[in-house]
């Protein structure tokens, strides 16, 4: 019998073949409706590569933390390991703060966060569209918009907020590079990983003028934990004109040998 396989809603992933046999204890096991191999993930969209080597359904929906994530598995990577990241987050903010997620995905973080937390808005921005499909099905699943959720490109904050009054999250279809939403953000969120420094300086540019917070995800040797990222952060936030005023580090989960991946909570003042 298989021992190692991860289960999304009623879809199972492997990493290897498996026989027909094991195929079918897996099936009775786990009243599963679909197996799938689960590959790789590759590109900038982090779009997995997977093979069904049993039923035809791709398309499941997680529940955890009271919370339903509707997603097609075979288009979209999905992270058990960050359970107990995507809880902590669900508590982290107020009904004063108005939140940017820079890679929000499915909703990942951005849903537990709408409903736990009730921050004032959320804007969730994410580049894949079936990724950005399924934000948008996400949000009316857990009802929690007001209004109509429509697809939308506009990246422009005044536009969003004038045909989404009602709405707590704004999702943005496109590249977070290209959004328009300076000094709007009391908290940003980072959950991306492999290239993160490379899009800080566009957060400090969301970043509110006085400063506000980033939860900023990268993969770290375990030898340079002491220095990365703080050094990172600290160089591009003077950059920017702020500085740190508190850092803590949060271990998630090992990424490979020798190295994890990790969350730096910071928070940030002006030095103008």
């Amino acid at each position: 019998m298989i021992k190692k396989y991860q289960k999304i809603g009623d879809i199972l992933l492997v990493k290897t073949d498996i026989s027909t046999e094991e195929i079918n204890q897996l099936v009775n096991k786990t009243k599963c409706k679909t197996i799938l191999k689960y590959d790789n993930i590759k590109g900038e969209l982090r779009q997995p590569k997977t093979t069904i080597i049993y039923g035809n359904e791709t398309e499941t929906i997680q529940k955890e933390y009271n919370i339903l994530f509707k997603i097609d598995v075979s288009k979209i990577m999905w992270s058990m390991g960050n359970i107990d990241e995507r809880k902590r987050m669900a508590d982290i903010s107020n009904p004063n703060e108005v939140v940017i997620d820079m890679f929000a995905g499915i909703g990942y973080f951005t849903i537990p966060m709408a409903k736990y937390s009730k921050p004032k808005k959320i804007y969730a921005l994410e580049l894949n569209p079936d990724s950005y499909h399924y934000l948008v099905e996400n949000i009316k699943l857990n009802k929690l918009n007001d209004g109509n959720c429509n697809n939308n490109n506009n990246n422009d904050k005044n536009n969003n907020n004038n045909n989404n009054n009602n709405n707590k999250i704004i999702p943005i279809l496109g590249d977070n590079r290209k959004a328009n939403l300076r000094n709007t953000a009391d908290r940003i969120i980072m959950g991306y990983v492999l290239k993160t420094g490379e899009f800080l300086d566009k957060a400090f540019e969301y970043l509110k003028e006085d400063g506000g917070i980033i939860h900023y995800h990268d993969t770290i040797a375990e030898k340079i934990l002491d220095k990365e990222p703080y050094s990172k952060i600290k160089n591009i936030a003077e950059k920017n004109n702020y500085k740190i005023i508190d850092y803590k580090l949060n271990k998630i989960k090992k990424y490979s040998p020798g190295v994890w991946h990790v969350v730096a909570d910071v928070k940030f003042e002006t030095t103008l």
